[in-house]
C-alpha cells in the first residue's frame, strides 16, 4: 500500500538548508577576501549571488527530470561536454585565452569565463552511472570476464574527457574525474579480484614515481624527458620555505594566514596576511585567519553533513542509477573538499581545485548546482510505501 505524500513533503530541505549556510559562507568569506584591494572595485560577492541565483535556477529546472529522463539525456549531455571541450582547444584565443598556462575557459562578453570542464564532470557521471546500469541490465549472470568488460567500457568512458582536459592542460580536474571514476567502480559491482590488483598497481606506480622525484630525479629527466622545473610543485609542497619566494609563495602565505588565526580567530575582514587569490581556490586561508580553529571546523562539519546527506540518500533509493549518480557526487565533492583544504595547510599539493559552494566561480558553482539539482531530483522523484522500500515515481 502506498502512502502518498505532498509535493513539499519530497522536496529536499535539508539539502536546501546546507546550500543556504555554504552561501552565507560564501558570500562573508568572499568579502573579506576582496577587502583586501588586490581586486580593484570588481565585487566579487554579488557576482558570486547572481551565480547562486543561476544556480538555483539549474536545480529548478533539473529537479523536473526524472531518473529515466536522465538516463535518455546522459549520452546526449556527455557529447555535448566533449565537443565543448574539443572547442575551448581549437578556438582562437580571443575566445579561449590562455590563463595561468591553461586554456580551459571560454570569455563570454557581459557573462565572464565559463569553464566547460566543471560541467563534463557531472555529464560523465551521468554517462558512467548509464554503463553500469545497461551493462547490469545486459549481463545477468556475472563473471570476471563480464566484469573486466564493464572495467574497460568505464576507463574508455572517461579516458576521452580526461585527455581532452590535460591537453589543456588541467591536472587538478583530470584528478577530480579520476576520484569520480574510482567512486563509482567501488560501487558498481565489479569483483575485487579485479579491483585490487589493478588499483594496487597503480597506488605502487604512483608511489615509485613519487620516490623518483624525490630521491632520483635524473632518472626521470633521462628517460622520461621530464624537464627540472616540472619537479618544483612537489619540492616547494614538501619544503615550502625554501621556495617561498617561488613556487611556494602562495603555500606559505596560506600557512601563514591559518597559523595566525588561532582557535576564535581575528574576526570578519580582520585579515592582516595577504594571500593572493583568496577569494577563490584560497578561500579556506581566509576562514581560517578570521574564524580561526573554530571556523574552520564548522565549515568541514558541514561538508561532512552534505556527504552524510547524499549517503543517505543514495541509500534510501532502490534505483541502481540514481545510486551510482548520488556515488559520482559524493566522491566528486569529497575529492574537492580534501583536496582543496589540504592544499591550503600543506597536506597535499597545491592544484586549482576550488572549495565546493564557496570559492568564487561561476562554472564551479553552476556545475556543482548541476549536481545538487541531480540530487533533489533523485528526492523528489520517490514515493514512500508502507510496507515496502521506497519507489522511483518513474517506475
Amino acid at each position: 500500500m502506498e502512502k502518498y505524500t505532498k509535493k513539499t513533503d519530497r522536496f529536499d530541505w535539508t539539502l536546501t538548508l546546507l546550500l543556504f549556510l555554504f552561501f552565507l559562507i560564501s558570500c562573508i568569506a568572499i568579502n573579506s577576501a576582496q577587502s583586501t584591494g588586490q581586486y580593484g572595485d570588481r565585487n566579487f560577492m554579488i557576482m558570486q549571488v547572481v551565480w547562486y541565483v543561476v544556480g538555483a535556477i539549474i536545480i529548478t529546472i533539473t529537479i523536473f527530470f526524472d531518473s529515466f529522463q536522465l538516463k535518455r539525456l546522459a549520452w546526449i549531455l556527455y557529447g555535448f561536454g566533449l565537443l565543448l571541450l574539443i572547442a575551448v582547444y581549437v578556438a582562437p584565443e580571443s575566445i579561449a585565452p590562455y590563463r595561468n598556462g591553461a586554456k580551459s575557459w571560454f570569455v563570454i562578453p557581459a557573462i565572464g569565463q565559463i569553464q566547460p570542464s566543471e560541467f563534463v564532470k557531472v555529464f560523465l557521471i551521468l554517462a558512467l552511472s548509464r554503463v553500469i546500469t545497461s551493462h547490469h541490465e545486459k549481463y545477468i549472470v556475472k563473471s570476471l570476464k563480464t566484469d573486466f568488460g564493464l572495467l574497460l567500457k568505464l576507463g574508455v568512458t572517461t579516458a576521452v574527457p580526461v585527455g581532452l582536459i590535460m591537453l589543456q592542460p588541467d591536472l587538478g580536474t583530470a584528478l577530480v574525474i579520476l576520484s569520480i571514476l574510482t567512486g563509482i567502480i567501488l560501487v558498481s559491482g565489479i569483483s575485487w579480484k579485479l579491483i585490487l590488483p589493478i588499483y594496487g598497481t597503480g597506488a605502487s606506480l604512483g608511489g615509485f614515481i613519487i620516490y623518483l622525484v624525490i630521491i632520483r630525479p635524473e632518472l626521470l629527466e633521462k628517460y622520461l624527458k621530464v624537464q627540472t622545473y616540472q619537479f618544483n610543485r612537489i619540492y616547494s609542497w614538501l619544503d615550502p620555505y625554501t621556495y617561498a619566494s617561488g613556487s611556494s609563495y602562495h603555500l606559505v602565505k596560506s600557512l601563514s594566514a591559518i597559523g595566525s588565526g588561532l582557535i576564535s580567530g581575528k574576526g570578519f575582514r580582520n585579515s592582516e596576511v595577504y594571500v593572493p587569490e583568496s577569494h577563490t581556490d584560497f578561500i579556506f586561508s581566509v576562514i581560517g585567519e578570521e574564524y580561526g580553529f573554530i571556523g574552520g571546523s564548522i565549515v568541514i562539519s558541514l561538508f561532512f553533513l552534505l556527504i552524510y546527506h547524499l549517503i543517505k540518500t543514495a541509500l534510501d533509493t532502490n534505483d541502481s542509477f540514481n545510486t551510482y549518480v548520488c556515488t559520482g557526487i559524493i566522491s566528486m565533492i569529497t575529492f574537492h573538499v580534501f583536496q582543496n583544504v589540504g592544499m591550503t595547510i600543506q597536506v597535499l599539493p597545491i592544484t586549482g581545485i576550488p572549495l565546493p559552494f564557496i570559492s568564487y566561480g561561476g562554472s564551479s558553482l553552476m556545475g556543482n548546482m548541476f549536481a545538487m539539482g541531480l540530487v533533489y531530483s533523485i528526492h523528489y522523484h520517490h514515493r514512500n510505501y508502507m510496507f515496502s522500500s521506497r519507489k522511483s515515481l518513474s517506475a
